[in-house]
């Protein structure tokens, strides 16, 4: 007996060791993403995307011939716990990249962990100082705060707009977004005449909103924030019967916004991707296919409504396969330096071109103006 059981647990462990060779031979991909809480509408795109990005891979063979894994890790929207899962990408599950911080604030928290561990990082965060100064190993695919800005100014330029006032979220990418705001209005002649802020779990912004009202000064109104919080504003901009011109930033570039504040986000406008409304694309234009391609099988995977986010998800992921396959291998040091070297990447944000001091590749260019009518995304340039 005791020798039936000898070889049984011998050939156990013969099959786990077999089980984890074949596994160590899997590409991994690591992410820390908010599925669930107030990004939630962020992060839950970037999860679907990823997956049905992994599962198109593997479907086709895999990449340089073997499978990729998923890793997903829900943060919670809580940028402090990003960090906990990032250890335990690095030093468990052993990843090849990381793909997240849904947010400013987590990606900033993920990144000292995944320098030293020297793990190429594709963050999904809006923030400007995600990458300026540029960080060796992270790199980002998302729009930034400055941009976003500027293109509201623009906009508000053609619309002989001067006075601006500003309501942002406390998070990393409203604290980000208002200080890009602030640092650059002069520069295209936009005065700040109101700078309030509201908290990303706060049900009620009418105090601050009540300020707002009263300056005279003030010509439009920009909320720079992301997931719900932003949609509760809109709301209350409503109730109060603000009549200014109504900005948003690109961090509700979804669908889920415009459901959450309903017929308050009518006029609201926004720079976002040309995701949202690949359909109006010019025809000669580089990143129709891209888009449409994208959005097509988005929803036939996820039987759910395209956001900027996935995209960006798709973006990453995008780049990072294309770096593999010309490195010839997941080795992290040399797929770190084949993501710097992106050139004529058309991706659903823009056309991508890196450098060793531009880990993000876009400018301005790749921003569009929208405007919400009648429940639908309208393109504006």
């Amino acid at each position: 007996m005791k020798s039936i059981l000898k070889k049984t647990a011998l050939a156990a462990s013969v099959l786990a060791v077999a089980a984890t060779g074949a596994f160590a031979q899997n590409i991994k991909v690591g992410a820390v993403l908010s599925v669930t809480g107030p990004a939630a509408f962020l992060g839950d795109p970037e999860q679907k995307t990823l997956q049905m990005l992994v599962d198109q891979a593997n479907a086709a063979g895999g990449l340089l011939g073997k499978k990729l894994e998923l890793v997903s890790y829900d943060d919670g929207s809580e940028a402090a716990k990003a960090n906990g899962f990032t250890k335990r990408l690095i030093e468990d599950d052993k990843v090849d990249v990381i793909i997240g911080g849904t947010t400013t604030g987590a990606t900033m928290g993920m990144y000292p962990m995944i320098e030293k561990a020297e793990t190429p990082f594709m963050s999904l965060g809006g923030g400007v100082v995600i990458v300026e100064p540029a960080k060796k190993w992270m790199f980002k695919v998302a729009h930034n705060d400055r941009m976003a800005a500027e293109k509201v100014f623009l906009d508000m330029q053609k619309r002989g707009l001067k006075g601006l006032a500003l309501i942002s979220e406390t998070s990393g990418f409203g604290q980000s977004g208002r200080k890009e705001t602030l640092a650059t209005a002069a520069k295209y002649n936009v005065e700040i005449v109101s700078d309030e802020t509201y908290g990303a779990k706060d049900t009620d912004v009418t105090a601050q909103l009540t300020k707002i009202k009263g300056n005279d000064k003030a010509q439009a109104l920009l909320v720079f924030g992301l997931g719900q919080g932003p949609a509760i504003v809109t709301k209350n901009i409503a109730q109060l019967g603000i009549k200014l011109p109504i900005y948003q930033s690109h961090g509700v570039a979804s669908e889920e916004f415009i459901k959450l504040a309903g017929d308050a986000a009518e006029g609201v406008r926004l720079p976002a991707a040309a995701i949202l409304a690949p359909e109006q694309l010019k025809d000669g234009d580089p990143q129709k296919k891209v888009v449409v391609d994208y959005v097509t099988a988005y929803k036939a995977a996820t039987k759910s409504e395209v956001s900027t986010f996935g995209g960006h998800a798709r973006d990453a992921f995008a780049i990072w396969v294309d770096a593999v396959k010309r490195a010839g291998s997941p080795d992290k040091a040399k797929v770190r330096d084949e993501i710097e070297k992106t050139k004529g990447f058309v991706g659903t944000g823009g056309v991508v071109n890196m450098t060793a001091a531009d880990h993000l590749g876009l400018d301005i260019s790749a921003f569009k103006m929208f405007e919400i009518r009648k429940g639908k995304w309208a393109l504006l340039d």
